[in-house]
């Protein structure tokens, strides 16, 4: 079954399309291609499975590849530099399409690149794991991480479409799946409690795959999230809750230097440390948190800070996350499952004692 779920955002609007076997829908690939070059982005896992299907179905366009290595290590300035060069090289002009065929360390470059190119070409966004499939490759996010923090130099650019297969999750290794699933779970944490009990009842068929769990959920995230978007798309207002639990994990993924936990893993441990902190100066009671900790750890994900991290540490890298204003650190918090809102002025004792207790020395 086809689910289609559309980004309302006027002569920007674009459709998600949700369908097992996409991959291999010729005719829907190239409907999202407009001009005669396209640079399909992958990177070295992901290619040898499905960089030749997407090139097979853009027969007859002047196709160039770039396969990058793996790991959000390498979403970074010099990997934008190789994707400037090779859209050069193509003899890419304005119209020309890139293609994200991969993650979201793909997605987030691919997309960069097509922001900046000429000043913006057309992206095509083929998420293959879960997390980008749910988050990234919605919404028009693109960035490189510095040494100094993740995803500090990106712009906006929406993409033409996005073209979602669950059957490549089968693909996945289970820690990158559990890693996605902390993204679904965002979902029903920020504002959707209905949805948080419904995963709480289908954590087991979600860890095997089971199609219609999977396709259920991925819908029912890339419909909130292309909600909000549509309501808020430069993250002035209601986008900034989608990132509960991301200032925590960013400085997390940070502090190990992007070689220890994953994003997703991050933003477990990220949004249990936003749950206690919540608890912590009064706004929400302990029972939510329990309940999301208890389904976090049916899943698979972690819910304490790596050993060796420093309580200073972090919130020193915490500073540098982009819904600060003016020096002052902005948390996305709760009041409970279904309860995300912005606060500021958190006093940062409560910040150290969070955590400390989450696992920070």
């Amino acid at each position: 079954m086809k689910r289609v779920v559309d980004v309302a955002l006027g002569t920007r609007s674009y459709p998600i399309t949700i369908a097992a076997g996409l991959l291999d829908d010729a005719d829907v690939i190239r409907s999202c291609v407009g001009g005669h070059h396209v640079l399909i982005v992958s990177n070295e896992v992901v290619a040898p499975l499905a960089l030749e299907r997407v090139r097979t179905a853009l027969a007859g366009r002047a196709v160039s590849c770039l396969v990058l290595p793996d790991g959000e290590v390498h979403k970074s300035l010099a990997s934008a530099d190789r994707l400037f060069t090779a859209l050069a090289k193509s003899g890419a002009s304005r119209d020309a399409t890139v293609i994200a065929l991969g993650g979201g360390v793909v997605g987030d470059l691919a997309g960069f690149a097509a922001a900046l190119w000429m000043r913006g070409v057309s992206l095509v966004q083929i998420p293959t794991t879960l997390l980008a499939m749910v988050d990234s490759s919605v919404g028009g996010k693109t960035a490189v991480n510095l040494s100094q923090g993740k995803n500090l130099v990106g712009a906006f650019h929406q993409p033409r479409a996005v073209l979602i297969d669950p059957l490549l999750l089968a693909t996945l290794p289970k820690r990158e799946l559990r890693a996605g699933l902390a993204e679904v779970v965002k979902y029903g944490a920020i504002g959707d409690g209905a949805f948080f009990s419904w995963l709480e009842h289908h954590a087991e068929a979600l860890l095997t795959l089971r199609p219609d769990s999977t396709a259920e959920a991925i819908e029912r995230s890339v419909r909130h999230k292309a909600g909000v978007v549509a309501r808020d798309e430069r993250e002035d207002g209601e986008r900034a809750l989608l990132n509960f639990g991301h200032t925590f994990g960013h400085a997390i993924e940070a502090l190990g230097a992007y070689r220890g936990l994953n994003h997703g893993e991050a933003v477990a441990v990220g949004m249990i440390l936003a749950a206690e902190l919540s608890a912590r100066i009064g706004m929400a009671a302990s029972a939510d948190y329990n309940r999301l900790n208890d389904l976090l750890a049916r899943l698979g994900l972690p819910t304490r800070i790596p050993p060796g991290q420093a309580a200073s540490q972090l919130l020193d890298a915490m500073r540098l996350d982009k819904k600060a204003l003016s020096g002052e650190l902005r948390l996305v918090l709760w009041r409970g499952i279904g309860q995300a809102e912005l606060v500021a002025a958190v006093p940062e004792a409560k910040i150290l004692e969070t955590l400390r207790a989450g696992g920070a020395s």
